[in-house]
């Protein structure tokens, strides 16, 4: 079902899913940059899975029952987006990950959040495709990753776990190579995947009025 009620937005359950992932994205934020909270990285990285989870269920129970709203389409990634940027800022907060990494996944968003506001104009609805889902998985993946070898450190440096070494190389520096290589990867998908998104609807720049 495609339509929403006359004057108003189709608030199915997979919106209200939508919606609730971009409401948890302010108690994530809050227990990652909480420091002296304990296992404020275990609780942020709960909350993290939560809602990136909404995101799978949202779209299968949109497909499986009928209720694909151009709501859900324009929400659901705009959703995405808020929850990987605001998790990659906290990262370059904490000195976690390279600034360039983030500055690169952001410039793309703009790129394809541009590109969306144009064929917007046109009638045209931009709908994600795999390749904005293999970035989004690759984003999600990466960030839990990150967030779950810094509770390791801290359970590290609080004596609950051994510390230990890789090659001579403390923990925590292989924490951090392990989370650049993380991102390296999701960079990689995440410009491919633009590329692809402007090839794709380059038509709709080139319309004129």
């Amino acid at each position: 079902r495609n339509s929403a009620p006359r004057g108003g937005i189709d608030m199915n359950l997979p919106n209200k899913l939508t919606v609730l992932r971009m409401a948890m994205v302010p108690f994530f934020v809050g227990a990652l940059l909480w420091q002296e909270l304990p296992h404020n990285c275990l609780i942020a990285l709960l909350l993290f899975l939560a809602a990136s989870y909404t995101d799978h269920l949202d779209g299968k129970i949109a497909r499986s029952r009928n209720l694909i709203t151009n709501f859900g389409k324009f929400m659901d990634p705009l959703a995405d987006k808020i929850l990987v940027i605001s998790a990659l800022v906290c990262f370059v907060s904490l000195g976690l990950i390279n600034p360039w990494w983030v500055l690169i996944i952001i410039a793309r968003e703009f790129l394809v959040t541009s590109l969306r506001l144009v064929a917007a104009d046109e009638g045209v609805v931009i709908a994600a495709n795999k390749w904005g889902k293999v970035k989004t998985v690759s984003q999600i993946i990466a960030i839990a990753f990150i967030l779950a070898m810094q509770y390791a450190q801290e359970l590290i440096a609080a004596g609950t776990l051994s510390a230990f070494s890789v090659g001579g190389i403390p923990s925590e520096t292989v924490f951090l190579w392990t989370g650049e290589g993380l991102m390296a990867v999701t960079v990689f998908f995440t410009v491919l995947s633009g590329g692809i998104y402007l090839k794709q609807n380059w038509k709709v720049i080139g319309n004129s009025k």
